[in-house]
């Protein structure tokens, strides 16, 4: 009996472990010479920044000096821009090219041209409350896109674990 009660004694626990999703976070790039600023064309663009947004906060994570170009048609200047871009969802720029919005496009980012000198900081604004509510069309297409390569992550990953009967 001894043994019974001190079995009633301990109870056991379950802990449930509910993992909370990841928090949206797409990487925003703004041609600009001053970092604060998008006022660059993209074929000539002298200057990059690179934010990480999420619906509470942006924080700076890359910036990229570029030889100043002339705005003659050489595609190649494209290549290293779109190189140091890689990861990023969209960049914003005053002006662009059709074969630079091709090149893009081709590697999964948005360009977005801006009319008008657009301050980096309001528009970081913008894009955190776009993840935050929704409702702009491709920051929702790149947030789907975003969950869909986890998904296919964590399924690759289980895959390379093996399955143990």
């Amino acid at each position: 009996m001894a043994s019974d009660n001190a079995m009633s004694s301990r109870r056991l626990q379950l802990v449930w472990s509910i993992k909370q999703a990841p928090q949206a976070m797409l990487r925003i790039a703004f041609a600009s010479t001053d970092r604060c600023r998008v006022n660059q064309h993209f074929g000539a663009a002298e200057g990059f920044v690179i934010y990480e947004v999420t619906p509470d906060k942006a924080t700076l994570v890359g910036v990229a000096e570029f030889a100043e170009e002339a705005m003659d048609g050489n595609e190649d200047k494209l290549a290293a821009k779109v190189d140091f871009l890689a990861g990023c969802a969209a960049v914003y720029v005053m002006a662009i090219g059709a074969s630079a919005i091709k090149k893009l496009m081709a590697v999964g980012i948005q360009p977005i041209r801006v009319g008008e000198v657009d301050a980096v900081e309001e528009l970081l604004v913008e894009i955190s409350g776009a993840i935050r509510d929704g409702g702009v069309a491709w920051v929702d297409r790149a947030i789907a896109a975003q969950a869909k390569a986890t998904a296919s992550d964590r399924f690759a990953a289980m895959d390379d674990e093996g399955w143990q009967g």
